[in-house]
C-alpha cells in the first residue's frame, strides 16, 4: 500500500554541485548540467538581480504599493522555470516574480497586481503561470488539480508548485500532498526554504530533521538541494519533473536559500536577525559562485557577462518605464472575471457602483 520508506527520505546533507567558492562537486547520482544550460541560467540570474532591485527602487518611488524581493534566492527562481517545458504549468507565491518572468511573463504585467492596477496583470494560459497567491499555500491544491486533471486526459503535463517555509505549516500544504500522493498526480512541490516567515524563524515552524522530511507522511518521495547552487537546483528539480512526467508521482523538494533584504519594503529585518547573519549568506551568493566556476572554465567571460548586463539592463528600462505609466482604473473592471455569468449580488454591486460615480458625475 505504501513505498520504502527509505526510498521517501531526503539525503542527510542538501545536493549541491558547486561550493561557495565555485569549485565542483560531485553528488551522487547528480550529474552537473550541461555548460551551455548553465551559461544560460547566469544570464537570467543576472536579469534576476536587476529586476529585483529595480523593483525595490520602484516601491521607494512610489509607484508599487509592495515588493516581496527574491535578492539572494533566484536561483531556485530562475531554476523552477527552466527545468519546465512549455506545455507543463507553474503555480507561483508572491515572491516569485522571478520565476514567473522566466517563464515568459511580461515583468510590467507579472508586477501589474503588485503596484494594485489589476488582480493579475497577465493572461495565465498565455504561458501557463497561474495568478501570483498571496494567500499562504492556497495555490498549492490549485496546482495538483491541474496535475491531476492533466494525468485524466493522459497529457504529459507536469505543474510545479512553489511555496515558502512558512507555507508548510499551512493546512493546504498537507491536504495537497496528500491529495497528489494518493491520485499520483505529476506536481513538484517546491520549497524555498529561506528561514523565516517574515520574521517567524524556521525552528517555530517545524520539528523536522527537514521541510523534505514533510513527504514520508504522505508517500512523497523528499529531496534537499543547497537552493544557492545553481547547477544543483537545474540537476535536482530537472530529475524531479522527469520522475512525475514518468508517472511515479508527486515529488517534494526543499531548498535551502536565504533572502538578503526584508520581508517587503513593510517589514524591518533588523528587528529579528543581525547584521552578521546576512553577511554569512553574501558569501554563498548564487551569482559569485556560479560565475567564478564558469568563468574558471573558460565558458563566460568579460564579453558575455557585458552581453547579460546589457540584457538585464534592457528588461529594468522596460520595467522601470512599464511602471511609471499611470493607469486609469475602470471601476466596473472589479466585477469582471469574476464569474462568466455575473451573479445576482455582482450585478446588484456594480449597479450600486454605477449610480454612486454617476451621482459623484463620475464616467461610468
Amino acid at each position: 500500500m505504501t513505498r520504502d520508506p527509505s526510498h521517501l527520505l531526503p539525503g542527510e546533507e542538501p545536493v549541491a554541485l558547486i561550493d561557495a567558492s565555485g569549485r565542483a562537486l560531485h553528488a551522487g547520482p547528480y550529474a552537473a548540467p550541461e555548460p551551455a544550460a548553465l551559461v544560460r541560467a547566469l544570464g537570467a540570474l543576472l536579469t534576476a538581480r536587476r529586476l529585483n532591485d529595480q523593483a525595490y527602487a520602484l516601491v521607494r518611488q512610489g509607484r508599487l504599493a509592495v515588493y516581496p524581493s527574491s535578492h539572494g534566492q533566484e536561483a531556485c527562481q530562475v531554476a523552477a522555470a527552466q527545468v519546465l517545458d512549455d506545455g507543463d504549468w507553474l503555480f507561483p507565491t508572491y515572491r516569485d516574480t522571478v520565476a514567473a518572468v522566466g517563464r515568459g511573463v511580461d515583468p510590467v504585467e507579472a508586477l501589474s497586481l503588485l503596484k494594485g492596477d489589476w488582480h493579475c496583470g497577465y493572461d495565465p494560459y498565455e504561458h501557463n503561470v497561474a495568478p501570483h497567491a498571496t494567500p499562504l499555500a492556497t495555490q498549492l491544491p490549485h496546482a495538483v488539480g491541474v496535475a491531476h486533471a492533466a494525468r485524466l486526459r493522459g497529457e504529459p503535463t507536469v505543474v510545479m508548485a512553489m511555496c515558502g517555509d512558512g507555507g508548510t505549516s499551512e493546512g493546504d500544504f498537507h491536504e495537497a500532498l496528500n491529495f497528489a500522493a494518493v491520485f499520483h498526480a505529476p506536481v513538484v512541490f517546491f520549497v524555498q526554504n529561506n528561514g523565516y516567515a517574515i520574521s517567524v524563524p524556521l525552528s517555530r515552524q517545524t520539528a523536522a530533521p527537514s521541510l523534505a522530511h514533510k513527504g514520508v507522511g504522505y508517500g512523497v518521495p523528499g529531496e534537499r538541494v543547497d537552493g544557492n547552487d545553481m547547477a544543483a537546483l537545474l540537476a535536482v528539480l530537472g530529475a524531479a519533473v522527469d520522475r512525475a512526467r514518468a508517472g511515479e508521482g508527486p515529488q517534494l523538494v526543499e531548498a535551502l536559500t536565504y533572502r538578503m533584504q526584508a520581508h517587503t519594503n513593510a517589514d524591518d529585518a533588523t528587528r529579528y536577525r543581525d547584521d552578521a547573519e546576512v553577511a554569512a549568506w553574501v558569501e554563498r551568493d548564487p551569482i559569485t559562485r556560479l560565475t567564478t566556476h564558469l568563468r574558471e572554465r573558460g565558458l563566460v567571460g568579460d564579453e558575455e557577462l557585458a552581453g547579460f548586463a546589457a540584457e538585464a539592463e534592457r528588461v529594468a528600462a522596460h520595467l522601470r518605464d512599464g511602471l511609471n505609466r499611470d493607469v486609469e482604473p475602470d471601476p466596473a473592471d472589479l466585477f469582471a472575471h469574476v464569474y462568466a455569468t455575473p451573479t445576482p449580488q455582482l450585478r446588484e454591486q456594480a449597479a450600486l457602483i454605477a449610480d454612486e460615480l454617476s451621482r459623484e458625475g463620475a464616467p461610468r
